[in-house]
């Protein structure tokens, strides 16, 4: 780890703002903090799956809006627009997916995997939301929408498997 690695992890890690937004420190990771910040996602919706889904969508609804200030003033305070290791929009958006995933291990492998492909490849619009909206509303909305594209797909599968 080099000094400028440090001295973000001394910031991230002594600023509740930082560590909301780089997930807990999972977007320290030094590879793939995006998927590693996906994990976090996978873990509440694993933690509040028997809660209900009417509760799980106030849940997705309260992380998402949250997420819009949380993304935004980390990146303002960091002096970086959408920071690799700013994963709050990426809990969020697997947490999203998984509402659409049946509670099976292949559902959720698949889940994950078309969250984590839409995110990473981009697709019209994704990228073009992340470049044209400033602040923690673009950060958040490229993650929303590639969830919506993998809710899209999820939908199909369970169509297609029943």
């Amino acid at each position: 780890m080099n000094d400028v690695d440090r001295k973000l992890a001394r910031t991230v890690l002594t600023d509740p703002v930082h560590i909301l937004a780089f997930g807990f420190g999972t977007g320290l990771s030094p590879f793939a903090p995006g998927t590693v910040g996906s994990l976090v996602g996978v873990a509440l919706a694993w933690l509040t799956h028997d809660l209900g889904l009417p509760i799980q969508v106030g849940i997705a609804v309260a992380i998402s809006v949250a997420g819009v200030w949380i993304c935004g003033e980390s990146a303002r305070r960091i002096g970086v627009h959408d920071h690799g290791g700013i994963v709050w929009d990426e809990i969020a958006g697997m947490y999203i997916t998984l509402l659409a995933a049946p509670l099976t291990i292949t559902a959720w492998i698949l889940a994950f995997g078309l969250f984590r492909a839409f995110d990473i490849v981009k697709p019209w619009p994704i990228r073009d939301l992340d470049h044209r909206l400033g602040g923690g509303l673009g950060i958040m909305l490229d993650d929303l929408a590639a969830a919506l594209y993998a809710l899209i797909l999820l939908g199909l599968y369970r169509w297609l498997m029943t």
